[in-house]
């Protein structure tokens, strides 16, 4: 067995250990394609007030950038699909923010993976990446092998849907490669097209991140959300999933079994009067380890505000 083998059988062996499900590897070399679709997408003013979009582009095409001399490109795939069905709440909570912070769960993972690959092949050049640098990780998992990016613009697997994060290893160490995953499986299924409430879904995979309400409720930051959205959010609160809810595939969805993903109580149970009513204090208190703690809880109060102006709209 070649030294590219082994490591490569040993960095997937240790994936499944920490508790990811998928682990895909692609060579390193610049986004070509990618680079002109983002380039587009920037154009088209896609990002909103997403500035940070507009940084590092060159990073983002070409991992050499963010590793210099890398040689491979393994993506991670970690379920978060939980086991309970939502309740029905009038202030809705995306399903990747019910529990612990994602990016501190899977930082940690990623580091003593890494320790462990030291230890194992020996001193090499690395970085790990969870959605918080300039990495093009749906991209990197398509040439892995993992999966297709659908219509709603979300990587989607065959064995289990689409509610995964993404986690990202660039080392420059040669590895086997997987082939990149090479059919899209959408068909001629619109249904998330159709179910998006604020229509930010083109029929061409292009998403209008300024149309999403994931964007209205998250990276809108201390502004007035458009009055001319009042009365389509669905009562989500804080992101969205109705388009991965309505995808066919996510009927093969499976309960994950990550504890520190467990739901906190309030993130299911608040209501709009609860988040109206909830101190600062408190609000440190209950989501410190949560991803809600990025809108903070001005912006859960603004966002519920708007759900409650938008409901009183239409009686």
């Amino acid at each position: 067995m070649s030294a590219a083998a082994k490591y490569t059988t040993f960095i997937k062996d240790l994936a499944c250990r920490y508790g990811f499900e998928q682990c895909g590897i692609a060579r390193a070399q610049q986004l070509d394609e990618d680079a002109r679709r983002l380039e587009r997408w920037l154009h088209g003013g896609m990002h909103g007030s997403m500035q940070y979009m507009e940084n590092y582009f060159d990073l983002r095409i070409d991992p050499t950038k963010l590793v210099p001399g890398a040689r491979s490109v393994i993506t991670l795939l970690k379920n978060y699909f939980p086991a309970q069905q939502p309740p029905a709440t009038d202030a809705r909570i995306s399903k990747y923010a019910w529990g612990t912070d994602y990016h501190w769960v899977i930082k940690d993972a990623l580091k003593s993976m890494m320790a462990e690959m030291q230890t194992a092949i020996g001193q090499f050049e690395g970085r790990g990446f969870v959605d918080s640098a300039p990495v093009l990780e749906r991209a990197w998992a398509q040439r892995s092998g993992l999966g297709w990016i659908g219509r709603n613009g979300n990587l989607i697997t065959k064995e289990s849907g689409s509610f995964f994060f993404i986690a990202t290893l660039i080392v420059d160490v040669e590895l086997e490669y997987d082939d990149p995953f090479a059919r899209d499986y959408c068909g001629s299924c619109r249904r998330c097209i159709d179910a998006c409430p604020t229509e930010a879904i083109g029929p061409d995979k292009t998403i209008n991140g300024s149309k999403c309400i994931s964007y209205f409720t998250i990276e809108l930051k201390d502004a007035i959300i458009p009055d001319e959205q009042k009365g389509r959010f669905q009562n989500w609160a804080f992101g969205c999933d109705t388009c991965q809810d309505v995808c066919p595939w996510n009927r093969f969805s499976k309960p994950h079994h990550e504890l520190q993903f467990t739901p906190i109580p309030e993130v299911l149970n608040f209501s709009t009067r609860d988040w109206e009513a909830l101190s600062e204090e408190a609000f440190r208190k209950i989501f410190k380890k949560s991803p809600l703690s990025r809108a903070k809880l001005k912006g859960l109060q603004r966002n519920v505000r708007f759900l409650a102006e938008g409901a009183n709209q239409q009686v």
